[in-house]
């Protein structure tokens, strides 16, 4: 059994493949970054789905790809908690960005390719690995025009009386704004930046508002200057979007690339079902 499994800080995509590449099972967990989690924590959330748990001595190969992976250190952390789970199957764990890149682009041209999810991230694909810029410090000090960024934007403006009355009487309609529930939600409760995201729905809904609109198009200006535009050849490669902001923002993304000389090339929500093909094609 094959394991493909792709994982953003709020949640992981899995599906199990025979040896024909018939799709046994579909499932879900919370998701798996070692930026956020501890291996008690991971081992849990394995645990805690019984279609993962019961085929766990049967998987052979699993490829994993994960937020928070994009180090050596942290790929060797999550490799040998999957080793323990999983005792009879091969391990390969790289960063979420390769199945962005995989996803998005399976007969592997050169691309740069992006995620805007929960997280976000950026690297230039050379047709065999993956190359970057910009070494992530993680959400609080970077994810420009992320879900958990956007999120954060969002309650500022709210809480420093920066939001029209109109939409600021539908946020407070939707959400609970209690000061202390929301600190204890960031500093008290796991994963700060996925409760963070659950605030960008807001945005999605309200995206025609000339307030937020404000606010898309001025983060993802800045994604394009701190990320895409740091590779000489960005003019000349299409680039490529993973992640549930760039998917119901793919429209605002098109008008801030065009301006800035860019080319969007495909934009998916999630990158698991292209993972099928990609490793179909690369056997």
């Amino acid at each position: 059994m094959k394991l493909l499994v792709d994982s953003g800080a709020t949640k992981a995509d899995w599906i199990a493949l025979d040896d024909a590449g018939n799709r046994l099972f579909t499932t879900q967990t919370l998701g798996l970054s070692p930026e956020v989690i501890n291996k008690e924590e991971a081992l849990e959330r394995l645990e805690a789905r019984f279609d993962i748990y019961n085929n766990r001595k049967e998987v052979t190969h699993l490829y994993f790809y994960g937020a928070g992976c994009g180090t050596d250190r942290m790929k060797n952390y999550m490799t040998g908690v999957f080793k323990e789970f999983f005792p009879n199957a091969e391990v390969s764990v790289k960063e979420d960005t390769y199945a962005a890149a995989y996803a998005t682009n399976p007969n592997n041209e050169k691309a740069i390719i992006c995620i805007l999810g929960t997280g976000s991230n950026c690297s230039y694909f050379n047709g065999e690995t993956l190359e970057q810029k910009v070494q992530s410090l993680g959400y609080i000090a970077m994810d420009d025009c992320s879900g958990n960024r956007f999120g954060r934007d969002l309650v500022r403006a709210y809480f420093f009386n920066k939001m029209p009355e109109h939409l600021a009487k539908q946020f407070e309609a939707e959400y609970n704004l209690d000061a202390d529930i929301i600190k204890h939600n960031l500093y008290k409760e796991p994963n700060p930046n996925a409760y963070l995201a659950t605030f960008a729905k807001f945005l999605i809904q309200h995206k025609d508002e000339p307030f937020v609109k404000e606010i898309i198009v001025k983060a993802m200006q800045t994604f394009v200057d701190n990320y895409i535009t740091q590779y000489e050849n960005a003019k000349e490669v299409p680039v490529h979007f993973i992640g549930s902001i760039a998917f119901y923002l793919k429209a605002e993304l098109a008008e801030v690339l065009g301006k800035n000389g860019l080319t969007l090339g495909n934009v998916l929500r999630r990158p698991i079902d292209g993972l099928i093909t990609y490793h179909e094609l690369n056997k």
